[in-house]
Parts: C-alpha cells; sequence; structure tokens
C-alpha cells in the first residue's frame, strides 16, 4: 500500500518514484480505493494527471460505488472533475455502468409556472391518499395553491415531489413551453462544474 500512502500524503515525488519501480497503479486498500480513487478525494491535479498517464483505472468503484470522479465531485475539486471527466470521455465511454444519471430539478412557486399561456394541470403518477380536496375528503382533483412548491425538471415536466415520475402535475412540453421555460423563468441544467462553483 506504499503507493497509495504516497497519494494520500500528496508526495508527488514518491508517486513518480514507486510507479517507476513497478507499483500497481489500481492496487485497492480495504475500501476497494485505488490510488486514483485518493487522488480524486485530495483533489490533487498533479498526481492525478501521472496516475492517469499510467493507465489508472478511471472507473474503478469502490465500496462506497462512487468512482473517482463522482469522488472528486463530491469533494468540490474543479480541476479534478475536468481532468476525470476527459479521461473517463478519452477512455471511450460516457459513464461507467455503476454510475447513474442524475436528474436536474428546480423548485418553483407554482405561481410562476401558472403564468405560462397553456398551463394545465394533472395528476400522472399519484398515489390515492396524495390526491385530496382542500376539505381532506378523496377526490380525483387537488387544489393547488399558487404559494405550492413544485419542481421542475431537466425534461421540463413539472412535478409535487423530489421522486422520479411521482406527483406529476404537467407534461404539455411543447415548444412554447421549452420557449417559456428558458426565457421567462430562466432555466437551465447546469454541468458538474456549476453545480460546485462557489460565489
Amino acid at each position: 500500500m506504499q503507493l497509495i500512502d504516497a497519494v494520500k500524503s500528496g508526495n508527488f515525488a514518491a508517486v513518480k518514484e514507486l510507479i517507476q519501480a513497478g507499483a500497481n497503479v489500481n492496487q485497492q486498500d480495504e475500501y476497494g480505493w485505488t490510488p486514483l480513487n485518493w487522488a480524486a478525494g485530495k483533489g490533487d491535479g498533479a498526481i492525478i494527471k501521472l496516475l492517469i498517464e499510467q493507465k489508472a483505472d478511471v472507473f474503478n468503484v469502490g465500496r462506497d460505488g462512487r468512482t473517482p470522479y463522482l469522488i472528486a465531485l463530491a469533494a468540490g475539486h474543479a480541476e479534478a472533475i475536468q481532468l476525470l471527466k476527459d479521461a473517463q470521455a478519452k477512455a471511450g465511454e460516457q459513464k461507467s455502468s455503476n454510475q447513474q444519471e442524475r436528474e436536474y430539478c428546480k423548485a418553483f412557486y407554482l405561481g410562476n409556472l401558472r403564468k405560462f399561456s397553456g398551463w394545465t394541470e394533472s395528476q400522472t403518477n399519484w398515489k390515492k391518499d396524495e390526491v385530496n380536496n382542500s376539505n381532506g375528503s378523496n377526490s380525483h382533483e387537488s387544489v393547488f395553491s399558487d404559494d405550492d412548491v413544485v419542481f421542475l425538471y431537466q425534461d421540463l415536466t413539472v412535478r409535487a415531489s423530489i421522486w422520479l415520475d411521482e406527483n406529476v402535475i404537467f407534461e404539455q412540453v411543447t415548444p412554447e413551453w421549452k420557449k417559456f421555460c428558458m426565457e421567462v423563468l430562466k432555466f437551465k441544467v447546469p454541468n458538474d462544474l456549476e453545480l460546485i462553483a462557489k460565489d
């Protein structure tokens, strides 16, 4: 584990020396992490570059289920994120089989969405006990207030829930709706670097 220890301590010279002496760049510790996983967590760009050049596995997943890219993303290391994203693309894969696509959503007051001229509300994939009217009895209609917070998803559907495909209240995605989302609501799906950018 000398190579992993050298990466953890950020000792670039030792990392380079150990690799030249034949150390396995894909050795794993008890967590299933490789030197690249550790370098990603530390955000050490120089060591990441060196390990990638030495054919370190950019898709290695430890026991925590995260690739080096996801580790760097969670730690907010912008340089490491970009290096690992580029390395994954160069490896000819869009994503690891263990890396799940995340669906972006943004919260809005319902009143802001109701300003769209083609707005209609529905209830798709609602549980029966969630479909209540204002007096508390079960019905097929629910009363929404302009002050209710709803979620606009990257597919431009609107849901009353943050859970995937549940409690959909708007799904009429037309060119006019897309234009409204972009121009009026200023809705844009940020890339990973924008999500971690600090003001």
